[in-house]
């Protein structure tokens, strides 16, 4: 019999969020609510659509492999040389290849804990070892939700190939302020790659959460992950791109990438989606309004919210998280709990944050179990 290595035998099987229209058909109902996957609740930019279909007619032929026109549109918007960016199928391609990129068995990859899933399943496939720090309290008396970026330094060593710094942080949405991120990556050894993971960047209403890409400069070894997936709405695309301060290192990525990942589509409806920022930025802060809606509706409630820098909020659960996601399932709402942690739920569209709410409630207790969902 023909086995795969024994630590992709090992590994878990990712589970994406519950597909809405299939729980509706299964507990009976017209319809449910998806707030699992960090999604923006907007339709398609009008200038997406429209470049996808003109892009359609060419599908015949394969996608320009190394993005040239998204690329130069990147560097022209970041002020940087083309030469500084490497594109991929969403981020976490990106993460895989750098994975490949910088370590192998006997190195290592550190990473806050909780923070993005797929950190300590890339070091497994890699063969690297896992360096997992703990979160520490955001706020005093509050719950383990913030990076200890005095713990990731000091638990690097001569291994460390990599560090992964997810900011604003997934699941928790906190996020590290400029003058202590800043502390950090001077202190860093310059052999080891910090990643600067800026998946929900555009979310980020406190001007002291830095921008990853100003503390790059002058650093060689630092990198900024960013996506098209959350904010500017092509998740069903996959595009995500990285930007680094040394040109070998947006290098060493590409070598690994699998050609042809990013496809005709999606490059075209990034091309486009740049050039639409101005309605991205009004969506987004219809995001961060809503978003300071619920969590002050959380809070409401009696639930210890901590301000969130992305487009989610974190409930601190505990052991209560699986039976609430549960509950909340049952009433045709999908979050994403983590066994014995806590929920992540999405910032939807207000009907959807206020079904929420009211299946949030008739869990607690707060009324009937056969209210409406608003």
């Amino acid at each position: 019999m023909v086995s795969p290595r024994p630590a992709v035998q090992a590994l878990p099987a990712y589970r994406p969020g519950r597909n809405p229209a299939d729980l509706a058909r299964e507990i009976g109902v017209e319809r449910a609510v998806k707030l699992a996957s960090n999604e923006v609740a907007f339709p398609p930019l009008p200038a997406v659509v429209r470049a996808i279909a003109a892009a359609a007619a060419e599908t015949n032929r394969y996608p320009d492999n190394g993005a040239v026109v998204l690329t130069a549109a990147l560097a022209e918007r970041y002020g940087v040389d083309p030469a500084q960016i490497s594109t991929g199928c969403g981020a976490v391609t990106l993460c895989q290849e750098l994975a490949q990129a910088y370590t192998e068995p006997g190195t290592s990859i550190a990473f806050a804990w909780r923070s993005f899933e797929m950190y300590p399943l890339l070091a497994q496939v890699a063969g690297a070892r896992a360096i997992q720090v703990p979160l520490v309290p955001g706020r005093e008396g509050g719950p383990a939700d913030t990076h200890d970026l005095d713990g990731l330094l000091a638990a690097i060593d001569d291994t460390t190939r990599l560090v992964f710094v997810c900011n604003p942080n997934n699941p928790t949405g906190t996020a590290v302020r400029r003058a202590e991120l800043k502390r950090f990556l001077d202190a860093v050894p310059a052999t080891t790659l910090v990643v600067l993971d800026e998946a929900y960047r555009e979310f980020v209403s406190d001007p002291d959460v830095p921008d990853g890409v100003e503390l790059m400069r002058g650093r060689p070894n630092v990198a900024v992950l960013r996506t098209f997936s959350k904010a500017w709405g092509l998740a069903g695309l996959r595009v995500g791109y990285l930007i680094a301060e040394d040109p070998a290192v947006a290098e060493a990525v590409r070598k690994t990438h699998v050609p042809f990942s990013v496809s005709m589509l999606a490059q075209a409806a990034a091309v486009a989606a740049l050039a639409s920022e101005d309605e991205v930025r009004d969506r987004c802060a219809a995001v961060v309004a809503e978003r300071a809606r619920l969590t002050a509706a959380l809070r409401e409630r009696g639930l210890d919210v901590a301000d969130s820098q992305a487009n989610f909020v974190w409930l601190p659960l505990g052991e209560q998280a699986g039976s609430l996601a549960a509950g909340l399932e049952a009433r045709a709402v999908i979050t994403r709990p983590f066994a014995g942690e806590g929920v992540r739920v999405s910032i939807g569209a207000p009907e959807e944050n206020d079904a929420f709410l009211a299946a949030l409630d008739a869990v607690r207790g707060r009324q009937p179990d056969d209210a409406p969902l608003r």
